[in-house]
């Protein structure tokens, strides 16, 4: 296994993150385990919107169950299919509906991160944009009319139209289209400045109409309200630029759930059910969303996504799904945990990149690997509550102790560990009778 080799900077920034709780955006193919079916479920989807439909997808699973990592890894699968990807964190600040500005402050964190597979790290608007424009200039060359003729820009302009003009029967698509019409023009006449302000209007960093109408001539911005529409026009546009389509990954519903107020609640489950009912009903092309959350987040009828009816009686899961035989079409996904036997193959994996990095030779075997994996499942709770991030955090910091300590072996800390954790329940043990005296 270790025969394949990682590089240095991608193996330290998958151990870095793992060790630290957080999922990787690089490097993760050298670490998948298990979620095949879920795998091939999302890539089924992929299929879909490849072809010009849309799809809904919520991945449910507790925290550290590994919602993130399916996530990411669904991610790297779609940009290497020709997709364009943009994925965001809910938070307080940042919701699907919002009345102060946290539905924008959502869109703004989706166009930053927007990322395809020769821009991995998001930022890639510009470059989608100019290498769109200079592909139609190839195309044009292509057909036998060359840079110095004089019918070429006429040429490109009409192809260039022709896409810009397939967008106006689309809500907002003739604003949409007139901006794709003004970058257009500023890339032909090297307007720098103009092309910069484009771009900030396509990131939604206009306030004011009054500003936006001031520099590029619109009487319109992107608002709380309609920030989704423009997913919309981006999918559609995309897929006229060359590229697959659109996937929109959005995680922590949980953020969702923890608002207080109910009414601010139901208008962001509202802005789901608006999403969901468009890709079911073709109001949507080119364009696959997913959305993650705890079963909490998803489930309470309560504060959940299941406490807006209409939500709920198109979600719920039918009476025959069960762990071990989930239904995978479903439009809720639910992530079992990952086996004993999964988890044993990702040590391995993680230990080999531990040895590429450090350029040693590690000396756990087989059978400690195996001993590592029974003493972290054998954890009173384990079978419920035990999840991957928690076996990774422990396992690499193993990795890192027996690297820096090499008279340590894995007995030892596994001992000291059970003698450490014998002491803190007899601790428990006598604060309880403490207590109760």
């Amino acid at each position: 296994m270790a025969e394949k080799r990682i590089p240095k900077r991608i193996a330290q920034a998958v151990l870095n993150s793992l060790k630290g709780g957080v999922v990787p955006r690089i490097g993760l193919s050298y670490i998948a385990v298990g979620r095949r079916q879920e795998i091939e479920a999302l890539l089924h989807d992929v299929d879909i919107i490849s072809e010009g439909g849309a799809t809904f997808r919520f991945i449910e699973g507790r925290y550290g169950a590994g919602k993130s990592f399916l996530l990411q890894t669904i991610r790297n699968y779609v940009m290497d299919r020709g997709f364009i990807v943009v994925d965001g964190d809910l938070s307080p600040e940042r919701r699907l509906q919002g009345t102060k500005g946290q539905g924008l402050a959502t869109y703004k964190e989706l166009i930053r991160n927007l990322s395809t597979k020769t821009r991995p790290e998001g930022g890639a608007l510009t470059l989608i944009l100019d290498k769109w424009i200079n592909n139609v200039r190839s195309e044009v060359v292509q057909s036998g009319i060359d840079y110095d003729h004089r019918d070429f820009s006429k040429e490109v302009e009409k192809r260039i139209h022709e896409v810009i003009n397939s967008l106006n029967e689309l809500v907002h698509g003739f604003d949409f289209a007139r901006l794709l019409t003004m970058y257009y023009q500023s890339f032909v006449d090297e307007d720098d400045d103009t092309k910069g302000k484009v771009i900030k209007w396509f990131r939604g960093e206009y306030t004011t109409k009054t500003q936006a109408k001031r520099e590029l001539g619109v009487n319109i911005i992107i608002t709380d309200d309609d920030w989704y529409e423009y997913i919309k026009l981006f999918a559609y546009f995309f897929r006229q630029a060359g590229y697959s389509g659109l996937m929109m990954m959005i995680d922590e519903l949980v953020n969702i759930y923890k608002i207080p107020n109910s009414i601010t609640r139901q208008y962001n489950y509202e802005k789901i059910l608006t999403m969901y009912n468009d890709t079911l009903q073709g109001k949507a092309k080119y364009l696959g969303i997913i959305m993650c959350g705890t079963p909490q987040a998803i489930e309470d009828q309560r504060r959940g996504v299941y406490s807006y009816e209409a939500l709920r009686s198109r979600l719920a899961a039918g009476k025959f799904s069960k762990e071990g035989a989930r239904d995978m079409l479903a439009p809720v996904i639910h992530l079992d945990p990952l086996k004993a036997e999964e988890m044993l193959v990702l040590t391995e994996k993680l230990k080999a990149m531990h040895e590429s990095l450090y350029k040693y030779t590690c000396k756990l075997d087989e059978k400690d690997l195996a001993a590592f994996i029974q003493v972290e499942y054998s954890r009173i709770g384990a079978d419920t509550n035990i999840t991957p991030r928690e076996v990774i955090r422990d396992f690499i910091e193993l990795l890192d102790i027996l690297y820096q300590h090499p008279e340590m072996t894995l007995q030892s800390l596994i001992e000291e560990h059970a003698l450490f954790v014998d002491e803190d329940k007899t601790k428990e043990d006598d604060d309880f009778a403490e207590f109760t005296l």
